[in-house]
């Protein structure tokens, strides 16, 4: 079980481990590019019926970081051209999870669509948290807008 390492130099390593042989490791688009590219490990195209969601694997386990989490985005083309984005928008990967990154793709348009091998499905950005304590308590500091929700700062 080889680990690959992702990032050198001043940059954060992220050990990647290949599940599948013919799993892509993530791609940018550009050098400046916060999101990397998410690759469709599958043997054969996937139909994805209108107002349907299909699992795809990517044959990859990563080991990020304590402190961070692996955000799973749309990729912003096929989002807008095809409908294709991640079934519950942004996906969350805890750095203790070690499995195979699996994007649900949903199709939010009126064709089927199909997914092929090695197409880019969505766009992983290594992000940190804080993590926190909740604390009960029977009042709130007051504020400007109070409990003023839904468009309530709108006009």
């Amino acid at each position: 079980m080889e680990l690959t390492r992702l990032w050198k130099g001043k940059n954060m390593n992220v050990y990647i481990k290949k599940l599948r042989e013919n799993a892509v490791i993530p791609t940018r688009g550009s050098e400046n590019a916060a999101g990397y590219d998410l690759y469709a490990c599958i043997d054969e195209p996937i139909e994805i019926k209108p107002h349907c969601t299909a699992k795809i694997g990517t044959g990859l386990a990563l080991a990020v970081p304590d402190g961070y989490f692996g955000a799973i985005f749309a990729r912003s083309g096929l989002a807008a051209k095809q409908g294709l984005r991640p079934s519950n928008c942004v996906g969350v990967a805890d750095s203790d999870y070690r499995g195979e990154y699996i994007v649900a793709l949903h199709n939010d348009g009126e064709e089927t669509r199909m997914v092929n091998p090695n197409d880019r499905i969505a766009q992983l950005v290594v992000m940190p948290y804080l993590p926190v304590c909740f604390e009960e308590t029977d009042s709130l500091d007051e504020t400007v807008r109070g409990e003023g929700g839904f468009g309530s700062t709108g006009k």
